[in-house]
């Protein structure tokens, strides 16, 4: 018998030798029914992994992360299945993972899918689910795996098989008569997967390489229940109407053109929403103790390659050559410019901590098929600060962030989850190092948010450093990635960083990479979704718009704009020769908060007539009854 301890701490004895879900079954048939993989001291494993020792144990469902994953993973399999069945050896398997949002699986075809070859493709997918077919794992030596894939006309299978390490467990999943090359894991039966969609097909490279062969990739969801099914296709239909590519044209906010691709133009109105949220930005961290800079934009690889990103990051850097020969980049990040500022004095253990933020634009050279709107760009502006601490400081430093993220968001009603993320394959620096940032981190977490109450994503970390991954939902239950907080041991040492310590030695202090909204452009993204285009009326760029019904209303209408602009109220004034119908409902498609309606009776007495976006009519009320109002709600936020 071995012990094993499960998630709430309560501990029971298995045979030895027992698989994941033959305890699950031990725990309650319901458990079981419902368990897609598990996680035996950390590490997701197959359900049909046994337990040789004494561990701990978690069972993962489809409502932990890991569990959807495999539900998912396996589904890429039901899929790849049906398209084999459907179209033989004229299409080559590549891989299929799982994502964030469902899977996808890369084919290399002859010709690309349609919208009829989708349909098509799910009718046979849900014959291999009522046929409910057994999955099974099994290895093979290097030379057998290749020779079967061989044989079944799979030459991507067998590039994938040639690089692995000699010695390499090389694994794979039977479902009927297809066989996958794969790691898993993977749910028990194809039955288990009760609603699904294929969602879109769009082309994409082998291995991410444009010099290499183009496929076809087929994107799809699943889920265990058909309601739950529907419910994701209706959020799919609310976030199309809430592209903040398509609002963001619509609502004179920003633009994307062919000439700079993944950057955008800013519109005033985009444009104002920005500078807004970097109010907000400053007025927060100014009162906690932060200084502002600014660097470079552009600088030498000598720098870079001290820092480690030439070796780590090159690819992802717009990298130039200057008039006298020397190598350049535009800076993908701002870490080593605060690094240059920490270096312009000595510093003592009376500054720490001490805390560098810059909003500069920074560049990163995203391939063209990675872009995505405001969600991923070749041009923004990070809400950085590079924070440099003693040892001592690392645990309070990292509340107090998590304080100042906890207080922005809130503004935005805006929920957020923490995730850990560890150490990377291609980590920098000592192994205790990173041990000692990881431990600190897991006991900040622990305090903030309680044991097993926050992720741990294994090997996401920074090279040089373990960090913390702030994820938010917005308003229809999606979840984003947004600020981060880093600890770094590495680039202190890498530029030889210092302060004198109580003693008057040299000590080399710890430095917290943050950034709290990500960027403000994604954040702007983020938002626009969010709200529909309907920004609270703190946040929109045009707050009022006044309505003249009549040409001999317009000068009134200066006069009440003036006296809006003079409390710092964001207005705009219809002057067009337009039926006051027409004009209001011009507004009501700008999603603009209030509009004030003025004719003879509101001349007559120094009123306007209000309109809300949200309370429709609102009546006739004074100037300064309105004024109030409308300042009482933007101060509302703070």
């Amino acid at each position: 018998m071995v012990k094993v301890e499960l998630k709430d701490g309560s501990k029971i004895e298995v045979q030895e030798g027992s698989s994941i879900l033959e305890v699950a079954k031990q725990i309650s048939e319901g458990l079981a029914r419902n368990a897609m993989a598990g996680k035996i001291n950390g590490e997701v494993e197959d359900l049909r992994t046994q337990i040789n020792e004494d561990c701990k144990l978690e069972i993962l469902t489809f409502d932990n992360e890991e569990g959807k994953k495999a539900f998912w993973h396996t589904t890429s399999h039901i899929m790849a299945q049906a398209i084999k069945r459907l179209y033989g050896d004229s299409i080559k398997l590549t891989i299929g993972p799982s994502i964030d949002n469902g899977f996808y699986y890369d084919f290399d075809v002859e010709k690309p899918f349609t919208e009829e070859d989708l349909a098509k493709i799910e009718e046979e997918m849900k014959k291999i689910v009522k046929e409910n077919l057994a999955i099974t794992r099994y290895t093979l030596p290097r030379d057998e795996a290749i020779k079967l894939m061989k044989e079944r006309k799979e030459p991507y299978k067998v590039e994938l098989i040639e690089e692995l390490p000699e010695g390499e467990e090389i694994s794979f999943y039977d479902q009927g008569e297809f066989k996958e090359l794969c790691a898993g894991p993977h749910i028990m039966s194809t039955g288990s997967v009760k609603a699904f969609k294929l969602l879109n097909s769009s082309s994409a490279y082998w291995r991410g390489d444009e010099t290499k062969q183009t496929l076809q990739r087929v994107y799809g969801i699943s889920f265990p229940k058909a309601s739950m099914l529907e419910e994701y296709l209706f959020m799919l239909e609310e976030a199309k109407k809430r592209d903040h590519r398509k609002l963001g044209k619509e609502l004179d906010l920003f633009f994307f053109d062919e000439t700079a691709p993944g950057m955008a133009y800013w519109m005033p109105k985009g444009f104002t929403m920005m500078n807004v949220l970097i109010d907000l930005w400053r007025k927060e961290h100014k009162k906690r103790g932060y200084q502002e800079f600014s660097g470079p934009q552009l600088n030498s690889s000598v720098l870079w390659k001290t820092s480690g990103h030439w070796d780590h990051y090159k690819e992802d850097m717009f990298v130039l050559t200057d008039a006298d020969g020397n190598e350049q980049a535009l800076k993908p990040m701002n870490c080593p410019n605060s690094i240059k500022i920490y270096q312009t004095k000595l510093r003592s253990y009376k500054d720490l901590p001490l805390r560098f933020s810059d909003i500069d634009v920074i560049h990163r050279n995203e391939k063209s098929g990675q872009l995505n709107g405001l969600f991923r760009v070749r041009m923004f502006r990070q809400d950085d600060s590079h924070n440099y601490v003693m040892e001592s400081q690392i645990k309070d430093e990292i509340k107090e962030i998590l304080e100042i993220a906890k207080k922005l968001y809130s503004i935005f009603g805006l929920d957020f989850i923490l995730t850990l993320s560890t150490r990377p394959d291609d980590y920098m620096g000592e192994l205790s190092l990173w041990d000692k940032a990881e431990s600190d981190l897991k006991d900040v977490l622990d305090e903030i948010c309680g044991k097993d109450n926050y992720r741990i994503n294994e090997g996401d970390g920074a090279f040089y450093g373990p960090k913390i991954d702030i994820k938010m939902k917005d308003c229809l239950g999606r979840e984003w990635q947004m600020g981060t907080v880093q600890v770094d041991f590495q680039l202190p040492l890498r530029f030889n960083l210092s302060y004198i310590d109580t003693d008057g030695e040299k000590k080399t202090p710890i430095m917290i990479h943050r950034a709290l909204f990500g960027s403000f452009e994604r954040f702007i993204g983020i938002l626009t979704e969010h709200y529909a285009g309907a920004f609270p009326t703190w946040l929109s760029p045009i707050q009022v718009r006044l309505l003249p019904i009549a040409d001999s209303h317009k000068e009134y209408a200066n006069k009440v704009a003036e006296e809006l602009e003079k409390v710092g109220i964001r207005i705009e004034v219809d002057e067009r020769q337009e039926k006051i119908g027409y004009k209001i409902r011009e507004a009501q498609l700008q999603k603009i908060p209030y509009m004030l309606i003025l004719g003879d009776k509101e001349v007559e007495g120094n009123s306007v007539g209000v309109r809300s976006r949200t309370e429709g009519d609102v009546g006739q009320i004074s100037i300064e009854e309105f004024i109030s109002k409308i300042k009482k709600e933007v101060e509302e936020y703070k």
